[in-house]
This record gives structure tokens, C-alpha cells and sequence, in this order.
């Protein structure tokens, strides 16, 4: 892709639209299109994202009185998830999650809705569903648990961007759609993904969409553009958070090969691995239930019990054999939430995954050869440990 990506950059540098340039305004209407979305508002990186989208939707206002919104969180997910429900002024709820497919728990999350139900000083108000490592979340059952207890349903598609969903009706939903509002990232590391840090948020409410372009305009005036001067007027607090035209016109370059042919190879890559590795013994490999397409942002085993993953990764770093712990630690015990309500968390699942998960290397351009290779390495460290 490298020619068209530099052509990309070059018309931009040619056109010294550097902010706000036309192919800002093209890849919004690309990706609103691929998810079928009425809008995809443009911003700075994933974690704005969240943050505009939850303060667009009037969350972190709280209740009145000495109440705080609580936002319920998957214990095992990056810290962003967490993060900006917290610094917009609500608490954030994190909740156990799935075993097998890292994602959170529907019968966890409503024991967790149940329990914050009880408090006094809390008011139930959004889910944030993580599309972990590229799959969706469980749609349906985390829908209606936020129907059932009138909560917004906002999904960080951030790692899960090109997957998607299909219902008991047979309704393919892709992700980015899944939410009443949705979130992704283009870090370079993302399925789809610039050169530098870039974001996007996805609703079809009208309103929602004006007050998010607002909220990331320093909180400009975007429901009267015939305004001459709405870009200084100023009608809410907001933040600086646009994307930039250079990393929209590097999306545009790279879109049509993330949709043609990245995808299936992933998968390709991802089904290799498991082929590969589904006999050794004690080692947890991914899954994808039947209903979900994977965009495959991350291939995450769980080593057998009692395995060093200390050792293991030191013996693949000297094959040249890359790997990374996603996650390390639970949100709930991340220091910057000690002493918190949000410290107070029911997880062992999550804890429990946090000792033994590891990532190996995937990506579209992964050869067979090398995806043999890495399985046969991973198999002599794990043999040296038993």
C-alpha cells in the first residue's frame, strides 16, 4: 500500500488542509456507510471518543444531590475503557467476564447492576461494551439488560472494527453499530489503523451526533453552520479532538484493502493457530462463537496452569518471536482507582485470565510458514517448562 498511502499524504501536504481537509469528510461518509451508520463524527484518538460520546449523552451529570452515575466496565479490558467514564464524573463499575471469549458477562453485569441498585450514593446509567480482541460483545443479552434497566449501551469498537454480529433473527450488525452510540480507534495497532493516533464515534440520533462534533470542536456552535462565525462560538465546554486530514487520507488509502482482503487473512492466520495449537495440553486458545465475525486485533492464549509466562516469553524473544500480556493487571486493581467504589470488584475470572494470557503475533500479512514456526517454538518453550 506504501504508493498510494504517500500519494495520500503528499495531496494533503499539496493542499495544506492540514485540519478539517476533505478527506476528513469523506472517510466519515466511507465509514458511516461500512457500518451503516447515519454518522460518523471524526475525532483526535479512541479514548476521546468515549469520553465525547458519554458526555454527549449527559452521562457523568449524575442524578442530582450526592449521586454519581455508575458506568458498568469489563474488568479485563485497556485502561481507556475505564479511564473516561471516571474523568468525566462518573464511576465506573467493573464487571467479570467471559472465560473464553474475554468479554463481559451478561450474568455478571447484571449481578454487578443489581448490586450498585442498592447503593444509595450510585444510579445505574451506561454499559460500556468492549469488543475485546477483535469479537463482539454478547449484543443481545447486554441490550436487553440495558433496555431492561434504562441504561445507554455505548460500545468500544476500538480492537473490534471490521467484525460483526449476527442476531437470532439473522441480522448481520457490524461492530460500530452495536451501541446506541459507538467508539473506535485507528491506532496504528488497531484492525484499521493510521500513523499516529485517530478516532471516530457512530450513532444515527441526529442530536447526539451535533452535540459530539461540538464537544470535539472546543464546543463550538454546529447546530447553526450558517453561522458566519460558529467556529468562535462557543455554546458548551468541550476539548480539542479532530482528527487530522493527513491520518483521514491514510484511512481512505488503506480502507479498500482492510475490506477486500485484510479481513479474511486474519482470519486465515487466527483459524492457523488454533488449528495448530488446539492439541497441546492445558493450553486455552480463543473462541469465536458461531454467531461473530473477529477481526482478530489481538490472538490471546491462556498458558496451562502453573507455566512461567516469564520464561515463555524470554525463550520466543530469542527466536525473534515478539509477544504481549493484555491484560497484566484488572482495571479494579489499577492504582489509579485504589480507594475507590470502583476498587470494589467481583472478578475472579478476569483476575484469574490476568496471570495467564498471552498474545502472540497476528496480522493480515502473517505466512503460514511463520505461523508454523511460531507454533512450533511456543510448543518447545512450553515443553521446557513442563
Amino acid at each position: 500500500m506504501k504508493e498510494k498511502v504517500d500519494r495520500a499524504i503528499s495531496e494533503v501536504i499539496a493542499s495544506a488542509g492540514f485540519i478539517a481537509g476533505e478527506q476528513v469528510w469523506k472517510l466519515e461518509e466511507t465509514l458511516a456507510a461500512y457500518v451503516d451508520r447515519k454518522t460518523c463524527i471524526s475525532c483526535a484518538n479512541g479514548t476521546d471518543a468515549i469520553s465525547i460520546a458519554l458526555m454527549a449523552a449527559g452521562v457523568g451529570e449524575a442524578g442530582g444531590g450526592s449521586k454519581k452515575d455508575a458506568v458498568f466496565v469489563p474488568d479485563f479490558t485497556f485502561f481507556s475503557s475505564g479511564e473516561c467514564p471516571a474523568t468525566i464524573g462518573a464511576t465506573p463499575i467493573f464487571t467479570d467476564i467471559n472465560e473464553s471469549t474475554y468479554n463481559i458477562d451478561p450474568d455478571a453485569l447484571e449481578k454487578a447492576i443489581k448490586k450498585v441498585k442498592t447503593e444509595d450514593d450510585l444510579i445505574p446509567r451506561a454499559v460500556i461494551a468492549v469488543d475485546l480482541f477483535g469479537q463482539p460483545f454478547d449484543y443481545e443479552r447486554i441490550r436487553e439488560l440495558c433496555s431492561k434497566y434504562d441504561m445507554l449501551l455505548l460500545e468500544d469498537a476500538a480492537q473490534g472494527f471490521g467484525g460483526y454480529y449476527m442476531t437470532s433473527s439473522g441480522e448481520k450488525i457490524k461492530a460500530g453499530k452495536l451501541g446506541g452510540i459507538s467508539t473506535t480507534s485507528f491506532y496504528p495497532a488497531k484492525p484499521l489503523g493510521c500513523y499516529g493516533d485517530g478516532g471516530a464515534i457512530f450513532t444515527d440520533d441526529a442530536r447526539i451526533a451535533d452535540l459530539c462534533r461540538s464537544i470535539a470542536w472546543h464546543g463550538k456552535d454546529t447546530e447553526n453552520p450558517a453561522n458566519p462565525v460558529s467556529a468562535y462560538e462557543n455554546i458548551r465546554l468541550g476539548m480539542n479532538s479532530r482528527l487530522d486530514t493527513i491520518q483521514a487520507a491514510i484511512l481512505l488509502a488503506k480502507f479498500p484493502d482492510f475490506t477486500e482482503h485484510e479481513l479474511d487473512d486474519v482470519n486465515h492466520v487466527a483459524a492457523l493457530y488454533s488449528d495448530r495449537l488446539k492439541d497441546i495440553k492445558g493450553l486455552g486458545l480463543p473462541q469465536v462463537e458461531k454467531n461473530c465475525f473477529s477481526s482478530w486485533a489481538q490472538y490471546t492464549i491462556r498458558l496451562p496452569e502453573g507455566a512461567d509466562r516469564r520464561n515463555i516469553q524470554q525463550r520466543l524473544r530469542t527466536k525473534g518471536i515478539p509477544t504481549q500480556v493484555y491484560y497484566f493487571k484488572p482495571m479494579h486493581k489499577q492504582v489509579a482507582f485504589k480507594n475507590t467504589r470502583s476498587a470494589d470488584a467481583d472478578c475472579p475470572v478476569a483476575e484469574k485470565l490476568c496471570n495467564r494470557v498471552l498474545s502472540l503475533p497476528v496480522h493480515p500479512y502473517l505466512s503460514d510458514i511463520e505461523v508454523k514456526w511460531i507454533c512450533e517454538e511456543l510448543n518447545k518453550a512450553l515443553m521446557e517448562e513442563i
